[in-house]
């Protein structure tokens, strides 16, 4: 049998990584225009992106497990009702690294205190909010080169959208949709 992807050695991943990102409404954004927390990469691939709290799926750990671990790793909130939302394919070729992406929609636990906190700042500048139509606007931003060596975009700078997050939003699913218009299925 041969392969038509590239040949493998130890310098080359021999395997696709699962990721889970997670869409966690801010309880604090108007119900028209909801919005979800994510925050500017540092110190990885895709540094100097916006992406999800989000991580790789541990060995035996369901989706659900995965996703509030993460987040409560990386912003310290409390999620529930995780559903999921949709499924990506991310090959990252200028970083050696190809994902299946795995993104997961819930809501804070404690809305009236969710406030994320930078759990990981050698990982991710810190945790703002962002509505579909940012989001929409940040996958045309001329940016992508305007970091520092670890990765710090200016805040007058419109951010990049990490490769996942590009996929999620340019295949717009329903239930992303749904869920980024305040509505709940």
């Amino acid at each position: 049998m041969t392969s038509s992807g590239p040949s493998s050695s130890s310098s080359q991943p021999t395997h696709v990584r699962v990721g889970v990102g997670v869409l966690i409404r801010d309880p604090k954004s108007p119900p028209t225009t909801p919005k979800v927390f994510a925050g500017i990469r540092k110190g990885s691939h895709g540094a100097g992106s916006l992406a999800l709290p989000g991580g790789h799926l541990e060995l035996y750990e369901s989706w659900e497990e995965c996703a509030a671990r993460e987040v409560l790793e990386e912003t310290g909130l409390y999620v529930h009702n995780l559903k999921v939302c949709h499924v990506t394919n991310d090959p990252m070729p200028d970083s050696n690294k190809h994902y299946v992406t795995i993104f997961m929609m819930g809501d804070c636990v404690d809305p009236l205190h969710a406030q994320p906190e930078n759990l990981e700042p050698h990982k991710c500048q810190g945790w703002d909010s962002y509505s579909l139509d940012q989001l929409r606007s940040f996958l045309t931003s001329a940016n992508r080169n305007n970091d520092d060596d670890d990765g710090n975009v200016n805040k007058e700078q419109q951010p990049y959208l990490f490769g996942p997050l590009k996929h999620l939003v340019e295949e717009a699913p329903q239930k992303f949709i749904d869920f980024m218009s305040g509505e709940t299925k």
